[in-house]
């Protein structure tokens, strides 16, 4: 009687274990998905900010600034894991917010085209549909069961080899083809991306890290949700462009 009293004991403290793991994660989830979403509520108002100021439109869209913009994106996406980790909370969300800002500055010379063409519409529905794949994506990545961990290095150099053929683009060809063939790579590569992402950020839960800790790697899944949605978003909004053009 005593043997099945231990088990039952046994059984009820690691029900209510595993409920405290399960709140734990959730909570720690919804504290990176939150400081995504607003992230891109900032990333949003710095674009407002920019968009009121046609001559700084002009010069980032068509002088040198643009590719000072996108050394400090590039640079910030670099170092940024290393100042999250760095427990400095200061500066953890410095390094957050200021990528948000560049990131910003950086693609609002591209909104700002499509509003004064008359093509706000061809923004929200780049939006609408950026939000649903993204949504879609995290919560596979959250439910599967696979191991996405193989396809991660896959991801990131294909997302280089992206990157490098669209400042190549930029530089040299200027082709509008080619232009559509990297935004569909783009989104299709940024989309499993965040599959694999997400599943990243929830193994990286501990019950027992400290909240300093947690609060770290949550504002780094932030970050890295942060990026691929912007990233499907610029590149579904050119898609869109191209192909009403």
């Amino acid at each position: 009687m005593a043997d099945y009293e231990k088990q039952g004991d046994s059984w009820a403290d690691g029900q209510v274990s595993s409920q405290a793991v399960n709140q734990g994660l959730r909570t720690y989830m919804l504290r990176v998905y939150n400081l995504m979403a607003l992230g891109v509520a900032f990333t949003a108002i710095v674009v407002l900010f920019m968009m009121n100021n046609v001559e700084l439109m002009k010069m980032i869209a068509t002088g040198p600034m643009r590719w000072v913009l996108l050394g400090g994106v590039l640079a910030l996406g670099w170092f940024s894991p290393k100042l999250i980790f760095s427990g400095s909370k200061p500066l953890a969300h410095a390094a957050y917010w200021g990528y948000a800002a560049l990131m910003g500055a950086m693609i609002s010379p591209m909104l700002f085209s499509f509003f004064h063409a008359g093509k706000a519409d061809l923004v929200f529905q780049a939006f609408a549909v950026s939000s649903a794949t993204f949504a879609a994506m995290s919560l596979f990545g959250y439910v599967t069961k696979k191991d996405l961990a193989p396809m991660g290095t896959f991801l990131v150099m294909a997302a280089l080899g992206l990157l490098i053929a669209m400042i190549a683009n930029a530089l040299f060809f200027q082709s509008e083809m080619m232009s559509l063939i990297v935004s569909g790579g783009a989104v299709l590569i940024f989309s499993a991306m965040t599959a694999w992402e997400t599943q990243e950020i929830k193994e990286m839960y501990h019950e027992a890290d400290e909240a300093h800790i947690t609060g770290s790697k949550a504002i780094f899944g932030a970050f890295l949700l942060y990026g691929s949605f912007v990233m499907i978003f610029i590149h579904l909004l050119n898609i869109l462009g191209i192909m009403d053009d």
